[in-house]
């Protein structure tokens, strides 16, 4: 049986770039296992929104930051698609949420060696021969397999997270995630509610907003956060996502390192400007023709909700903090634009004792993105926040990651690892200032 330098479970983006990267490089042979079938797979399909863009510019797309000549770009995309000039045209960085989906498709389409509903079950280490052993199931045939490798590389991404208030609650509840599929159900009920603080809450509320009057459904925005957050997107807070950050976030303790995860959320997962000014002129507009059927509450957390199945409604206790007072809302449709979180996959647990793990029950990821003892087997994508800050779900900072675990897999640099790009100072300076 065949033993691969490398498996990679999981094709979101970042291994995807991974998949982009080596798909040149012959001294490295990896395998994609996928648990979507190829018809399913897409990005985000639930908010692909017609208008949505990306928050970041299409340089930060699947290979451009570790090699921009490569055939996997964007902007090779857009040229094998006979988008370029119109993409040149529309003077954006941003690109449509729909033409990056369309995207990753066509990059998935262009590699040999990802398999398609391949849902991992089981990992286990073959000490005697020194590997990885990952067995899984096709999605269509129930038919089981097993495949060796030297490394992991875990993409398996961030499931959507459901608040403990609403965990069971019934009904027919949305998160964001599944919004495009729920949306004409919600639009036939008398009221929606949207609870959540980020660009998702902001764009799914905006969607409705468009519809909402006097003659449809009565339309509610709950946010815990003091107010409509924006993306904070200066120039300088963004050499927050770079290499020299990254070494400045892991160094510190690692209480230190779990106050700011809280405390830097809004960097990441705040509104853009423009679209709090969009929906601002959208409920400017609809007022001069009468009173908005909408309501936007913030500083107010949901602390429990029920649903009476008779009458189709749900009821969230509700708790603002300022006032430190308790209300409830009573809404027909229910949106949870509540995020994910990452989750540990259930088949790495024949090999929990392989892996390293902080005080707070999480990996305890390396500089080098491993998380296995001996610090070169087992690698993961996205789930840092904690050890590697707000970089670790940036798209942007994709390439850079994916080019370090190359070079830790060859033993060699492949793609050059920028060490340095800031021009601002992180930490204290050793020594005297001059």
């Amino acid at each position: 049986m065949t033993t691969h330098d490398f498996i990679a479970i999981g094709l979101g983006p970042y291994n995807l770039g991974l998949a982009c990267l080596t798909d040149p490089i012959d001294g490295l042979d990896g395998l994609f296992l996928e648990a979507r079938t190829e018809a399913a797979y897409a990005w985000h399909p639930g908010m692909l929104l017609q208008t949505a863009t990306l928050q970041t510019p299409f340089m930060a797309d699947l290979v451009t930051l570790a090699d921009p000549t490569s055939p996997f770009s964007f902007l090779n995309f857009l040229k094998e698609t006979g988008r370029l000039y119109p993409f040149y045209i529309r003077e954006s960085f941003y690109p449509i949420r729909a033409e990056y989906d369309q995207y990753c498709r066509w990059a998935a389409a262009r590699l040999r060696n990802v398999r398609f509903g391949a849902k991992v079950s089981r990992v286990d280490y073959d000490e005697a021969d020194r590997c990885y052993v990952v067995r899984s199931v096709d999605a269509d045939t129930g038919l089981a397999a097993v495949d060796r490798a030297r490394r992991l590389v875990l993409g398996t991404g961030t499931p959507p997270h459901i608040p403990d208030a609403c965990a069971g609650l019934g009904g027919d509840l949305v998160h964001s995630a599944d919004y495009l599929g729920g949306k004409a159900a919600l639009q036939g009920k008398e009221s929606v509610t949207v609870v959540g603080s980020g660009q998702s809450a902001a764009e799914i509320y905006l969607d409705l907003l468009a519809d909402a009057g006097p003659d449809t459904y009565h339309l509610s925005w709950v946010t815990r956060s003091p107010r409509f957050f924006p993306l904070e997107y200066t120039k300088l807070t963004l050499e927050m996502t770079s290499p020299d950050y990254v070494d400045y976030f892991h160094a510190l303790a690692e209480d230190t390192r779990y106050r700011l995860e809280a405390e830097q959320k809004g960097l990441f997962k705040g509104i853009d400007t423009e679209l709090i000014n969009e929906i601002f002129d959208c409920l400017y507009l609809k007022s001069v023709h009468g009173p908005v059927a909408t309501r936007l509450v913030t500083n107010t957390e949901m602390r429990a909700a029920r649903y009476d199945q008779t009458g189709g409604t749900y009821t969230l206790d509700l708790h603002h903090h300022e006032q430190d007072r308790a209300f409830s809302l009573a809404t027909q449709g229910l949106v949870l634009a509540t995020g994910y979180r990452y989750q540990t996959p259930d088949f790495l647990e024949p090999v929990r004792d392989r892996l390293r793990w902080d005080r707070h029950g999480r990996f305890d990821v390396a500089r080098n993105y491993s998380i296995d003892t001996a610090g070169s087997e087992v690698f993961l994508q996205n789930g840092g926040t904690h050890t590697h800050s707000i970089t670790s779900p940036d798209l942007g900072m994709g390439a850079y990651r994916n080019s370090w675990i190359i070079s830790e897999m060859l033993g060699r640099d492949y793609y050059p690892v920028e060490k340095t790009i800031a021009f601002q100072d992180f930490g204290a300076p050793d020594g005297l200032l001059i």
